[in-house]
């Protein structure tokens, strides 16, 4: 069998839709799917490791980095910036790999102008009004954070039609099956199994 290049796959959310566990579940469904570790600025939180959650820098290593042009995509939100590794994505890609990106919707336009065949996901929570219930269950923001958040979430959701599916978190254990659908069915398009099974193909054909 031939070697296909990977697939990028973006997911977006607005901060509460569920992104993140989204995500862990589908990591673990798909352990052939790897996130890439983005670059922060932002001081580590409890229990995070170096490396495996963020590669934390400060803020003039992130800056010469950009002047370098080693981000694919950055962006700078709440005051600290995130980026992703240009060279290691396009490394494991042509590897083969199936490669994640967390990120936020301006990180997703600057892939999507780089890799326009990235597959674009788009996570919604059920209502505005259960977005704010969960937020406030997190009991971690302050009324303004939270009002700063909710404003944010709908402007985030007014570019939805820009992706490639929108997922309604409405029930955990549905929308983590339709992501790992998403995730199934791009590996079985016509582009990938032409190249990934171009002997066998070639060999059905000729009756070899």
């Amino acid at each position: 069998m031939s070697q296909t290049i990977g697939t990028i796959f973006i997911v977006v959310a607005p901060s509460g839709a569920g992104k993140t566990s989204l995500v862990a579940a589908l990591l673990a469904a798909e352990p052939t799917v790897e996130l890439s570790v983005s670059y922060t600025t932002r001081a580590p939180r409890a229990g995070e490791v170096n490396g495996q959650h963020y590669h934390f820098v400060d803020r003039a290593t992130f800056e010469r980095m950009i002047a370098d042009g080693d981000f694919l995509e950055y962006a700078e939100v709440y005051g600290n910036y995130y980026g992703s590794s240009a060279s290691w994505l396009k490394g494991r890609l042509d590897s083969g790999r199936d490669i994640l990106l967390e990120i936020d919707w301006q990180g997703a336009q600057q892939v999507r102008k780089v890799f326009p065949d990235a597959l674009s996901v788009f996570i919604m929570p059920p209502s505005m009004q259960e977005l704010e219930r969960r937020l406030r269950g997190r009991a971690t923001d302050s009324e303004e954070v939270i009002a700063r958040r909710m404003a944010e979430a709908r402007a985030e959701i007014a570019k939805a039609t820009e992706y490639d599916y929108i997922l309604v978190n409405d029930n955990f254990e549905s929308a983590c099956a339709d992501l790992v659908s998403i995730v199934r069915a791009a590996r079985l398009t016509r582009a990938k199994q032409q190249v990934k099974l171009a002997e066998t193909l070639a060999t059905m054909r000729d009756g070899r």
